[in-house]
């Protein structure tokens, strides 16, 4: 019987990268996202074409707790369980520090972090019940070390959510493994529009001088979920090339 992964913010980027990657091993996938149906529809579509595996799409937002109840529920009727959650699902807005404002900093607080807090909860009490699971928490360095005062509510959910997979990965346990990637910068649409320059001088502070691909920092979350990594948990694993910000 294939194991079933639900994957937050799935219809791009890196949560995309990562629907194909537990797709090739064998998982059933559970797309979630929030606006674009066509970018859905056609990575179910790849995804059952090309791989023998059975896949459903849940257009749900994370932040809402009476939708997810109602999401996480429809999934464990369907597929029986839910094996690997990936709590990807985020935004940013980014501007500068005079021009944010509370409405902003809340919406990224909901989505980045009480989102994946949300779907932890509903997601994590199948999994107990179960006794076995993993989830992956979707970080970034920036909630780390790497500051940027025009992405200041990003970063501090992005911190939060690591704290919050250090308690989650106690209270889960020991049936449950909790962990996060802290990715550095990454080729996804979020970042399209960055300056060249920018661009150029971020890779220059890169050990591999370059950005990552999304199907890179899904390979590290596909690794923190299998069994691979069964004793690995409470850990943050940091993917950005080798970066000095010194």
């Amino acid at each position: 019987m294939n194991k079933t992964v639900l994957i937050t913010g799935a219809s791009r980027g890196i949560g995309r990268a990562t629907a194909i990657e537990f797709a090739k091993k064998g998982y059933n996938v559970v797309i979630n996202y929030v606006s674009d149906d066509s970018a859905a529809q056609n990575l179910k579509s790849l995804l059952t074409k090309n791989y023998n595996v059975n896949v459903m799409i849940c257009k749900c937002d994370v932040s809402k707790e009476d939708k997810v109840k109602e999401m996480v529920k429809n999934i464990i009727d369907y597929f029986g369980k839910i094996d690997v959650l990936v709590n990807n699902a985020g935004i940013a807005i980014d501007t500068m520090f005079e021009d944010k404002n509370v409405e902003n900093f809340r919406k990224i607080l909901d989505v980045n972090l009480i989102g994946s807090f949300i779907v932890s909860k509903e997601v994590g009490k199948y999994m107990l019940k179960q006794k076995s699971g993993s989830i992956v928490n979707v970080s970034s360095t920036n909630g780390i070390d790497t500051y940027y005062e025009y992405s200041l509510d990003y970063d501090a959910s992005k911190a939060a959510l690591i704290s919050l997979t250090h308690n989650l990965s106690e209270y889960y346990s020991p049936y449950v493994r909790v962990n996060a990637v802290a990715p550095g910068w990454v080729n996804t649409e979020m970042n399209k529009e960055l300056d060249e320059d920018y661009i150029a001088e971020e890779c220059d502070s890169i050990y591999l001088k370059r950005f990552a691909e999304p199907e890179e920092i899904a390979k590290a979350i596909y690794f923190l979920a299998s069994d691979d990594a069964s004793y690995i948990n409470n850990e943050v694993l940091r993917v950005d090339g080798g970066a000095s910000h010194q």
